[in-house]
């Protein structure tokens, strides 16, 4: 028994018992792992602030968070992941989404890893104005949406097999959102995305902006990386080949790439290095040599993506992209011998308060002395503006950018109505051969108003045919469609008139141009007006910029002769409105561009083609077209 009591003290078991489960838990301050006394690594990898997102910038050591308007940043408490032993702000231990601090002034986060190395990241919370009503992120399934800010859209394709019935969508906003009358917590509320949802954004001053959002399921057999960064660096984004199935990336000086984290999209079902399987944002691999991601279909079949890494010179300081987070018409175009960027932006857009997308091989970038976050940092852009780059040897460059609007009116604001190819009040007709790239609706009218499609069954939210790229919408299929198609049809009658209420073309260059026959002509951006109608008797020129718009104001009939609408220069399809009151006939085998809003019906005869939006308040008939919305 003694021999028993020696080895078995039941009291001193539960003891070390309990011991080791305290120092376990009190060991990671707000790490999901326990940290290694010997760990080097100060990694904060995730930080939000009351439901909005921080973008980390590891190269600088910044965490840039926008906060919706009235938010009281005096007592915020921080959510994050590390992978330190402990954190503090001055003195003060943090504990995730507990500790409270001031965010009136940048807040330093200390950082010390399990072998007490430090690293300090600066968190600087910006609030967004009174009118501000932006989405500024959004993520579905883990899948990146792409925000196009000027049209208020957001598209995420996400993998094949995704049940799109209940996601959770992770956003930042600057407003207070709601999605009909339900407030959304981003990572939080489910929506149903089997149909486009639309997101309402409301301003401090309570106005609002809508963001449509379309989800699209990968096909079976779809295995692209369509977008490739490394986490905490905003300025490092890969360059895809999809041709040549390679990914290039440049680091800042320094980087340290035998552990980096890769933040990537994809539509395949699974990506793999070797056999371990990947996830954004978490898995790590070295890259000191090129990287193979395997990804796989739905239908088993792989594509292999190569991943090289450049780790920038010492003395590298070029901003090598720019654009605006979410205008992707507005690329920055690069003078590197004299350090300028200009960027066009659309007629009408607010220059006061854009975020830039950059890449740079430098390891900072400033604009006076506020350090720049690609994707997060808000500048006014009314004039120049001087960014600085820093090489690793501290030496600078400055680029100079300029913004300049686009010529022509400002764009009509389609709202719904801009998710579909045709939509229209009184139905839709085909003939045999006809191909759509894009939505199809139909409203107050039901599903037996579209006919030449096929079989068409109501009962379900859409429906589709082997003659659409795309879905097919009625009043009559089951909800939320008739709300969905509700809207669209009233927005289509809203953005009718709003370019039938913009200001006339003036002189004779503008106003009644050719007495409504446009023979042998080249327009430039503009508003151009007739009373009457308007025949195209030869191929009409459209030469302009990607930011250019043009609106055609025509108070009865359009024809179009079996001729061509040409764009030149950059012109593009979807800045092109037609206004006309009368009815529309796009004639045999010609071709048309632009966005046509008719107050009564648009015949496209046969062979005719489109890079359109055909949006009639009666009727559109087809003939063996082919119709893509731009």
């Amino acid at each position: 028994m003694s021999i028993f009591r020696k080895y078995f003290n039941p009291i001193a078991i539960i003891t070390a018992l309990v011991m080791n489960t305290f120092i376990s838990g009190c060991s990671s301050s707000g790490s999901a792992n326990p940290v290694s006394s010997t760990s080097s690594s100060t990694l904060i990898s995730n930080y939000s602030l009351a439901g909005s997102t921080g973008i980390i910038d590891e190269a600088t050591k910044t965490i840039a968070v926008t906060v919706p308007n009235g938010t009281d940043i005096t007592k915020l408490v921080a959510t994050y992941t590390t992978e330190g032993a402990s954190v503090k702000v001055g003195t003060i231990s943090q504990t995730s989404g507990t500790t409270p601090n001031n965010f009136t002034a940048p807040v330093s986060y200390i950082v010390t890893a399990g072998n007490g190395t430090t690293a300090t990241y600066t968190v600087t919370v910006t609030v967004a104005s009174a009118t501000d009503k932006s989405m500024t992120t959004y993520f579905l399934a883990g899948v990146a949406g792409v925000i196009n800010e000027p049209a208020k859209t957001i598209a995420v394709a996400v993998p094949y097999g995704t049940n799109v019935t209940a996601l959770v969508a992770t956003f930042t906003s600057t407003g207070s959102v709601k999605v009909g009358t339900t407030t959304q917590t981003s990572g939080v509320t489910p929506n149903n995305f089997t149909n486009p949802v639309a997101y309402i954004v409301t301003a401090g001053d309570a106005s609002t902006a809508t963001y449509t959002v379309t989800v699209t399921v990968a096909s079976n057999t779809a295995k692209a990386i369509t977008a490739y960064s490394f986490s905490g660096y905003t300025g490092a984004s890969g360059v895809i080949n999809e041709t040549a199935k390679t990914i290039a990336v440049t680091v800042p000086n320094g980087t340290n790439v035998t552990a980096l984290v890769a933040t990537f999209t994809s539509t395949g079902t699974t990506v793999k290095v070797g056999t371990k399987t990947q996830t954004s944002t978490a898995t790590a691999n070295n890259f000191t040599a090129p990287v193979a991601y395997i990804v796989t279909a739905g239908d088993g079949s792989t594509a292999t993506y190569t991943v090289t890494v450049a780790v920038a010179a010492n003395s590298a300081k070029a901003i090598t992209a720019y654009t605006f987070a979410g205008q992707p018409d507005s690329v920055g175009v690069i003078s590197e011998s004299l350090k300028t960027i200009t960027v066009s932006v659309l007629p009408g857009t607010d220059k006061t308060a854009r975020t830039a997308t950059f890449t740079t091989t430098g390891t900072n970038v400033k604009v006076g002395n506020v350090v720049q976050t690609s994707g997060a940092t808000l500048n006014d852009f009314t004039n120049t503006v001087i960014y600085t780059v820093t090489a690793a040897d501290s030496t600078t460059t400055p680029y100079n950018v300029t913004v300049t609007e686009g010529a022509g009116p400002i764009p009509i604001d389609l709202g719904t109505a801009g998710n579909f190819a045709i939509l229209t009040k009184a139905g839709v007709s085909t003939t045999v051969g006809s191909a759509i790239v894009g939505d199809i609706g139909v409203s107050p009218v039901a599903t037996s108003y579209i006919t030449g499609f096929g079989t068409l069954t109501a009962g379900a939210t859409y429906a589709t045919s082997p003659l659409v790229t795309g879905k097919i919408y009625a009043a009559d299929m089951i909800p939320p469609t008739p709300t969905y198609m509700t809207t669209a049809i009233g927005d289509m009658e809203i953005a009718y008139n709003a370019a039938a209420g913009r200001a006339a073309g003036v002189g004779v260059t503008n106003l009644n141009r050719g007495a409504g026959t446009l023979a042998g002509e080249t327009l430039t951006p503009g508003t151009y007006t007739w009373g009457g109608d308007v025949t195209i008797t030869t191929d009409l020129t459209l030469n302009g910029g990607v930011n250019d718009v043009w609106i055609f104001q025509i108070g009865n009939k359009l024809d179009l002769n079996s001729n061509h609408i040409i764009l030149t220069g950059g012109a593009q399809a979807k800045n092109i409105f037609w206004q006309v009151a009368g009815a529309v006939t796009l004639g045999t085998n010609s071709h048309f561009e632009g966005i046509i809003l008719a107050k009564t019906n648009i015949a496209v005869l046969t062979g005719a083609s489109a890079n359109a939006r055909l949006l009639a308040q009666t009727a559109v008939t087809l003939q063996s077209n082919a119709i893509t919305q731009p």
